[in-house]
């Protein structure tokens, strides 16, 4: 047993309790999503031995070997990272969600997959002017959420987004914001209710500003391998 990597989980997972507690929510609102980029499929095997099912990464090539190589495991892949419309239907064959959907060129792709069911889809909204960052300007979040709901293969759940740097505004005032762009999504789509927000340096700020998915990592995972 990697007794650290409990050790880390362990807190991450009260820090999540005591966040939740704190903002009048149930850490059983949260999804807790480990981001394993750049460390071996050794890790996420041992994260599965702890209980963890949800898994995150952010380039396509990486999670497609994972996930292949740990098929027989119960886990759920979540690509979060910015996807080519080029590589979107080989993500669509191990995504059971993906989190970065920005553009309906993107969602057009998505649409011609060959999945067993609908992939849990999330707008992701740029908080900044950096259009740099990756996500959508706010202003396009409803006509992409439309998109989605036409598409068969996707199935939309909410919004995703990634606080700017701290020395840009502080992570609770872009939360905030988000918050708000996540009613507008949900006059469009009720149902669509997640907030997929905060990561190991703001989760607690995610929390208290509705999220309902935490993308984690080196908190977790601990720092990233060397290049040997």
């Amino acid at each position: 047993m990697n007794e650290a990597l409990a050790a880390r989980l362990e807190s991450v997972r009260h820090g999540i309790a005591e966040a939740a507690r704190a903002a009048g929510r149930g850490a059983d609102e949260l999804t807790l999503i480990v981001v394993t980029k750049f460390h071996p499929a050794s890790l996420v095997r041992d994260l599965a031995e702890l209980g963890v099912r949800d898994v995150g990464e952010n380039r396509h090539q990486e999670a497609q070997g994972k996930a292949a190589e740990l098929a027989g495991l119960d886990l759920r892949w979540h690509f979060i990272g910015q996807l080519q419309t080029k590589k979107a239907r080989q993500a669509a064959q191990y995504a059971h969600a993906i989190h970065s959907i920005d553009r309906e060129r993107l969602v057009d792709a998505l649409a011609t997959a060959e999945v067993p069911q609908p992939i849990e889809a999330f707008v992701q909204v740029n908080l900044t002017d950096d259009p740099g960052r990756g996500g959508a300007a706010p202003g396009e979040i409803e006509r992409i959420a439309e998109r989605i709901l036409e598409t068969p293969t996707l199935h939309l759940c909410g919004l995703m987004a990634v606080a700017p740097l701290p020395e840009e505004e502080e992570a609770a005032s872009a939360f905030a914001r988000l918050h708000g762009y996540a009613d507008r999504l949900r006059a469009v789509a009720p149902q669509a209710t997640g907030i997929s927000a905060g990561m190991t340096h703001d989760y607690v700020e995610a929390i208290a500003a509705g999220a309902t998915h935490l993308r984690i990592g080196s908190a977790i995972t601990g720092n990233r391998p060397t290049a040997g």
